[in-house]
């Protein structure tokens, strides 16, 4: 029996306090998935139900379940091993400390400011992106950020030849058999996201402003899933599934542990973790700005997979993180093994 009343109330009254339009979600127990759909798709222009199958923009769970899983692939066939230097792929890129692993992890410490960022068209925005400079944060803290992601797009692209949401599609997504996961969705499929500034709803277009600009050639967001899809992906994480992910089982056993030097927020490839409150081992967990998040307990056997709209009508949801926050922290609770 699957008991996570506390976290199922705290996302439902998400709906009740007007926090979000709607949400599709998934809790998920050994071989056991209960499911729920409340409120609604979309508030404007008109009030429209949300559907159980309605696919949502993930943002940058895109990072995670795209193209992070490609690297793993690659490490898995003896082609990478993730000490390979960034500019051995893309010279344009000077600093010859940065390592494949600190894009993973977000250690890289790549930051600075793109004037006129989303104004830039794609080859201006590349090549921005690519002159970037590296801070004295390297190595010494962990800071999140898209820029890792869409440079790991970039070496995708070297070593394959294919806009890297092509290589995602083939590598990952086609062989999973996962129909509902995509990266140009029908729009009517689609909860819709935001007004863009101009006042054009999105809808089956990706929210994020670089993600538009760099189309195919963007490895940190772009994907659309719905709730099946994503529960088949999440029990091939947990181990319950072998014919989903194209990765071998010890592959996704090891994304539950520290890949971060000591003294910096922990994070494993690609995802960052969370630790259970009684005995210390590592979820792995996984946010997008648009209002989607995954947590995964490979010991327990457990899940929890929520898909929001917390950018519907408007992008400015602050009450949404701290919401996310708690219903994280609750879920932990109620999530400690018994045996």
């Amino acid at each position: 029996m699957i008991e996570f009343f506390k976290t199922q109330h705290l996302i439902e009254s998400m709906v009740g306090e007007r926090i979000v339009p709607g949400v599709n979600y998934a809790f998920i127990k050994k071989k056991q998935v209960f499911t729920s759909t409340v409120g609604f798709a979309s508030l404007m222009p008109k009030v429209e139900q949300l559907s159980p199958f309605a696919l949502y923009d993930l943002a940058s769970l895109t990072k995670v379940l795209g193209t992070t899983n490609v690297f793993l692939k690659l490490k898995e066939e003896g082609k990478l091993n993730f000490t390979e230097p960034l500019h051995e792929f893309i010279p344009e890129f000077k600093d010859d400390r940065i390592r494949l692993s600190h894009l993973l992890t977000h250690t890289s410490g790549i930051r600075g400011w793109i004037p006129n960022r989303d104004e830039l068209a794609a080859p201006d925005l590349l090549k921005a992106i690519v002159s970037l400079p590296v801070t004295d944060e390297f190595e010494t803290k962990m800071r999140y950020a898209d820029t890792n992601f869409v440079l790991l797009g970039l070496v995708l692209e070297k070593i394959y030849g294919l806009p890297v949401q092509d290589i995602i599609m083939q590598e990952i997504i086609l062989p999973a058999k996962l129909k509902e996961t995509m990266f140009r969705p029908q729009a009517c499929d689609c909860v819709p996201t935001a007004f863009t500034e101009q006042g054009r709803l999105l809808q089956g277009i990706v929210h994020d402003p670089k993600a538009r600009v760099l189309g195919k050639d963007c490895g940190s967001a772009g994907l659309f899933s719905n709730l099946e899809d994503l529960i088949k992906m999440t029990q091939a994480y947990l181990g319950l599934r072998h014919d989903v992910l194209p990765l071998k089982q010890d592959t996704l056993a090891n994304l539950f542990q520290v890949e971060t030097p000591k003294n910096v927020h922990p994070r494993s490839w690609g995802w960052d973790l969370r630790f259970d409150p009684v005995d210390l081992h590592p979820l792995i967990y996984h946010t997008g700005f648009t209002g989607t998040f995954i947590l995964i307990d490979r010991l327990n056997q457990t899940a929890m997979i929520v898909l929001t709209n917390r950018i519907h009508p408007s992008g400015h949801n602050h009450v949404f993180l701290a919401m996310r926050e708690k219903i994280v922290d609750t879920f932990l609770k109620e999530n400690i093994y018994k045996g």
